[in-house]
């Protein structure tokens, strides 16, 4: 594979290419696994993560600044070219998708900050236009769709305001769905009370909690920086933090977080993010949730995952070694990524979501196999 680490990119991801996925297929009856089943997963697969994805703090400051516009590489030419060959636009290649999905049932992963908004300099501000929810609700109507974020899941339930959908919230360690509106879509059979949940990391929200505080404290001297409590996970937003600040930023986070062996800290876009270790991420959310539809073991399921960020890396490996589905990465600059195709920026997130549900309505049965 070509040797992209000049990409003009928010973030770089190590990883092999992979041909176009293969596909998957049909849904099947609803089935409620219990609390206990996801902590159990999560300790079984459980890794001493103590210190993983940390760096020597001058290696993180390289990586936050290359996370920079005015420090990007811009790619032109063969080198772009050839990116986007092996990654081309999930518009202008819809049919590929189409018949790539022939035959079997679609499964919607969206993610959200990025994705379904913008990226904006506040948080807080991110906000999908009723153009999009309205999107996503057409999609929920003809597929199972859940939103997997590292936004707390309350935090993202008020952004959306869909309770037709399936929520995945602190990169999948907190996960819930579908509430009583989501019976009448898909056939699913939920008895009163029945929900999917799932809170493998439960017995961190102590430390968090009181970690939270810490860094609230620590980077209240840092003009621009803000900490994002995701209940499971903490964000420390750098976006609007001066360069020359960058590096007592990071300093102040690791101080923090030294005396607290059961986090480790990771990065993302314009973001250190602070997570327990255990082994649990957007992947593992998203094979949760398709063993929850009852998916596990079949091979006519065709789950599609949208998402920007590094950590939705996690999941397109999951699509890339189950042989089914296929991940889509929106951005406008060559990465490094197990995607399969790109998309440039919401507005085409949009787009493709009408193209699915235009499909179904239209009884395209490369899309809706039956």
């Amino acid at each position: 594979m070509t040797n992209h680490a000049g990409f003009a990119a928010e973030d770089a991801v190590t990883a092999a290419v992979p041909a176009p996925a293969q596909a998957g297929r049909h849904f099947s009856a609803f089935l409620t696994p219990r609390l206990t089943d996801c902590k159990k997963a999560a300790a079984a697969e459980h890794v001493d993560l103590a210190g993983a994805g940390v760096t020597v703090p001058g290696s993180w400051l390289d990586s936050m600044r290359a996370s920079s516009p005015r420090h990007a590489k811009p790619v032109v030419g063969a080198e772009h070219d050839d990116w986007m060959e092996k990654h081309p636009s999930a518009l202008a290649w819809f049919e590929s998708v189409a018949a790539a999905a022939k035959g079997k049932e679609i499964v919607v992963f969206l993610d959200y900050d990025g994705t379904l908004s913008p990226i904006v300099t506040d948080p807080d501000r991110a906000i999908m236009t009723d153009d999009m929810r309205e999107a996503v609700r057409g999609v929920a109507k003809h597929f199972p769709t859940a939103i997997v974020s590292g936004r707390c899941i309350d935090k993202v339930f008020d952004f959306v305001k869909l309770e037709e959908l399936y929520y995945a919230g602190s990169h999948g360690m907190d996960i819930r769905g579908p509430t009583a509106a989501a019976s009448e879509y898909h056939h699913i059979k939920a008895k009163q009370g029945d929900a999917v949940t799932c809170q493998p990391a439960a017995e961190f929200l102590p430390v968090i909690e009181e970690v939270y505080h810490a860094l609230t404290v620590k980077m209240a001297s840092i003009r621009g920086a803000l900490v994002e409590n995701n209940k499971f996970c903490l964000s420390v937003h750098y976006r609007c933090v001066d360069e020359a600040e960058w590096g007592a930023l990071d300093a102040g986070v690791r101080a923090v977080i030294e005396g607290y062996p059961d986090l480790r800290l990771t990065k993302g876009r314009k973001v250190l993010e602070i997570r327990p270790v255990i082994d649990w991420d957007k992947g593992s959310a998203l094979q949760f949730l398709l063993k929850s539809l009852g998916y596990e073991g079949r091979k006519d399921v065709f789950p599609i995952y949208i998402g920007d960020d590094r950590t939705d890396e996690d999941a397109f490996k999951v699509l890339r070694n189950r042989g089914q589905g296929m991940g889509i990465l929106v951005t406008k600059f060559p990465k490094e990524t197990t995607a399969s195709y790109t998309l440039r920026e919401p507005s085409e997130v949009k787009e493709f979501l009408r193209k699915l549900v235009k499909s179904k309505s239209n009884g395209d049965k490369g899309l809706i196999g039956k």
